[in-house]
Formats: C-alpha cells, sequence, structure tokens
C-alpha cells in the first residue's frame, strides 16, 4: 500500500497578485474606452496642464473617473510599499495579509488626510484654495500611481532586482512627488499669496506633519 504523502500548501501565493493586477488594467481599459476624451487629456498629464484647466471642478473628485483611478493608485502605492518592506525582510510581498494591511493603512490615511484638510479649511475659510489644490495632487499623484503599476509587475514577478534598481525608482517616485507638487504651487500662487499665513499653517499641518508622523512610526516600528 502507498504511504499517503501531505504537502503543507502555501499561504503566500501569487495568484491574488495577479487578479488585483489584471483588475487595474482592466479598469484602465474600461475608463480609456468610457471616458476617452478625458484619458487622453490624463495620460498627457507629465507634459500638458490642459487637463487640469479643463477638469478644475471640484465636483471631478467624486467622478467615477477620478474614484477608480484613485482605487488604482492605492493598489499601486501599496504594492511598492509591500515591496519595500519585504527588501528590508519586513513582510512578504507574496502575502496577502500584508497587503490588506497595508491598503487598509494607506487608503486610511489618504481619506482622514482629505477629511481634516477639509475641516480645516472651512475654518481658515480657504474652501476654495484647498478644493482646487486638493484637485491638483490628486491628479499628479494618481498619474504616478499609473506609471507606476507596470514597475509593480516587474518587482514582483521578479525576484532578482538590483538594489541600484529599487534606489533609482524610489528617487524618480520622489523627485515626480516634488515636481508635480511645485508645479500645483505655481499654479495656484495668487490664491496661495492672498492667504500666505493661512497655507504656511496648511503645509506644515497637513503637508509636513503627517508624513514626518508616518516614517517615525515606521523606523520605530
Amino acid at each position: 500500500m502507498n504511504d499517503l504523502v501531505l504537502h503543507a500548501r502555501e499561504a503566500g501565493g501569487k495568484d491574488w497578485a495577479t487578479i488585483l493586477f489584471v483588475l487595474c488594467f482592466g479598469l484602465i481599459a474600461i475608463n480609456r474606452a468610457v471616458f476617452e476624451t478625458r484619458f487622453a487629456e490624463f495620460i498627457k498629464l507629465a507634459v500638458s496642464d490642459k487637463y487640469t484647466k479643463i477638469y478644475k471642478d471640484s465636483g471631478n473628485l467624486l467622478s467615477w473617473f477620478t474614484i477608480s483611478l484613485f482605487f488604482i493608485q492605492v493598489i499601486s502605492f501599496t504594492f511598492l510599499l509591500q515591496f519595500l518592506l519585504s527588501y528590508f525582510h519586513l513582510a512578504d510581498k507574496t502575502s496577502w495579509v500584508s497587503f490588506i494591511q497595508l491598503f487598509t493603512f494607506i487608503a486610511v490615511f489618504i481619506l482622514a488626510k482629505f477629511l481634516i484638510e477639509k475641516i480645516i479649511a472651512t475654518s481658515f475659510n480657504i474652501e476654495e484654495f484647498n478644493e482646487q489644490f486638493n484637485l491638483q495632487k490628486v491628479n499628479y499623484r494618481t498619474y504616478i500611481g499609473l506609471l507606476l503599476l507596470p514597475v509593480n509587475v516587474i518587482l514582483f514577478y521578479n525576484d532578482s532586482i538590483h538594489p541600484v534598481v529599487l534606489y533609482v525608482i524610489i528617487t524618480v517616485i520622489l523627485a515626480a512627488s516634488i515636481i508635480s507638487y511645485l508645479i500645483s504651487l505655481r499654479i495656484y500662487q495668487n490664491l496661495i499669496l492672498g492667504k500666505l499665513f493661512y497655507f504656511i499653517l496648511y503645509l506644515c499641518a497637513l503637508e509636513i506633519a503627517p508624513y514626518y508622523f508616518m516614517y517615525y512610526w515606521f523606523t520605530k516600528s
């Protein structure tokens, strides 16, 4: 009689990631088909500010186009964060449990920051500036998230990434984020100069402090 051999099934497979990647690219394809003109202008965001001028109304924050791309953005940044943590042996990049935890953390962080900004903007009577500035940041952050998606595919399925490549990716993302932020400041400089004191408070309380505390929490943990 043959002996029955049982093999332990690994919990950290890659099927869940493949499904998420396919879902993200599927959402991109749907947006391209349904919002053909808008998507075409959005893709040119790196070389043209036409998109931000056309879709500058704050109501665009709650449109299907923005919400669906926000979902993709959070997934993209979650994959990158999980890969970075796995690189430093703080997480397993194939663990879907870790992914859910990081996804929840990033989503809650962004949404909580957005709600606090709304409250403070109302208190300082700078709602108009906050809405337009927020929309501008969302557009560029989403754009970076989309460009990062194919990079995440390569990072996730490649088990031998050279450290130089990883640092180059991080540097490019940070540089793109800073440049997009400076572009937003240039576009809304008239509004900023009119409420400079409140903008400095806004900058310190909501643009610097949250990321500092998040960095502090990660390093201490």
